[in-house]
């Protein structure tokens, strides 16, 4: 049962939702105000939101028929009966509580009593705790009406980043913006991937998802415009912010966005799984060059 669960957390996610933390907390390492509490419990309180939003998808497309015998991805745990639909209710419940618990005490060792910081930031994470929830659960799941990217972009890469950074430094400006965007891009194009991936399934699901309103050969050229505005995005914050030229240490990480881009242009949808954990690490592995090069 132990590993029906670690499967239905799908664990593979996580790397992406970390990368947008680390992204926050190297920004704020160069501008010396890392704090290793604040990372811990950024990190903890990430991981927490990522696998309910992974339980609430696996129990909104089960009950919404997204999953089922002609999906082309993984199994899910509903879907193939290993957890039933009313235990990962429960466990979605046990991870909004756990989430809220963690989340509240980042915000107490980062403002204190500061009240207006800390009513401010509580509303961002109840609604990160209802975006995980309402991708696909719900009478109106916004993951079903195409709405998904844009959550994405604003909590892998605005909040994710942008309001991380402002937990450490009690400050952002425009700046941190430009390496928000990267984060929140790369993490649509993950997204993309699955639902490009899964257009014919969601289609008679009823999942309208981008790839399934444009199909895939437009959907393909959604893909490359995602991994193109990353890498501009980081570029122009690092010509902006030049100090050093390890500062364009991500520039490593260029031939596996393309590898990736090329890969679901020639690729036939049903082998494109493979490609969701290849771009979350290369992903993960630009944070770090990026974090780097700010820091050498």
């Amino acid at each position: 049962m132990i590993k029906a669960w670690l499967q239905a957390f799908r664990l593979r996610t996580l790397p992406l939702a970390l990368a947008c933390i680390g992204m926050a907390g190297f920004l704020a390492a160069a501008a010396g105000q890392f704090n290793l509490l604040l990372f811990v419990l950024c990190c903890l309180t990430t991981i927490l939101l990522q696998i309910l939003s992974n339980l609430a998808n696996d129990y909104g497309d089960s009950i919404h028929g997204a999953d089922h015998a002609e999906r082309t991805g993984p199994m899910r745990a509903v879907q193939a009966g290993i957890i039933s639909a009313a235990q990962m209710k429960k466990a979605v419940i046990v991870f909004v509580l756990l989430s809220l618990f963690s989340g509240l005490s980042l915000l107490w060792f980062s403002f204190g009593w500061n009240w207006k910081a800390l009513v401010l930031f509580f509303g961002l994470g109840l609604l990160s705790i209802a975006a995980a929830i309402g991708y696909t659960v719900g009478k109106k799941p916004y993951g079903y009406i195409g709405l998904g990217d844009i959550s994405v972009l604003m909590f892998f890469g605005l909040v994710g980043v942008m309001g991380s950074y402002y937990l450490f430094t009690h400050s952002v400006t425009w700046m941190e913006l430009l390496p928000a965007i990267s984060c929140g891009v790369f993490s649509i194009a993950v997204l993309n991937i699955n639902n490009i991936r899964d257009i014919e399934s969601d289609r008679s699901a009823g999942k309208f998802s981008i790839p399934v309103r444009i199909g895939k050969p437009k959907a393909v050229t959604y893909h490359w415009v995602l991994l193109i505005t990353g890498l501009i995005s980081a570029t122009v914050y690092t010509v902006l912010q030049y100090q050093s030229p390890w500062q364009f240490l991500f520039f490593a990480t260029i031939p596996l966005f393309i590898k990736n881009g090329l890969s679901v242009q020639n690729r036939p949808s049903s082998e494109l799984d493979p490609f969701l954990k290849q771009m979350a690490l290369s992903t993960l592995l630009f944070v770090l060059l990026f974090g780097l090069g700010l820091i050498l």
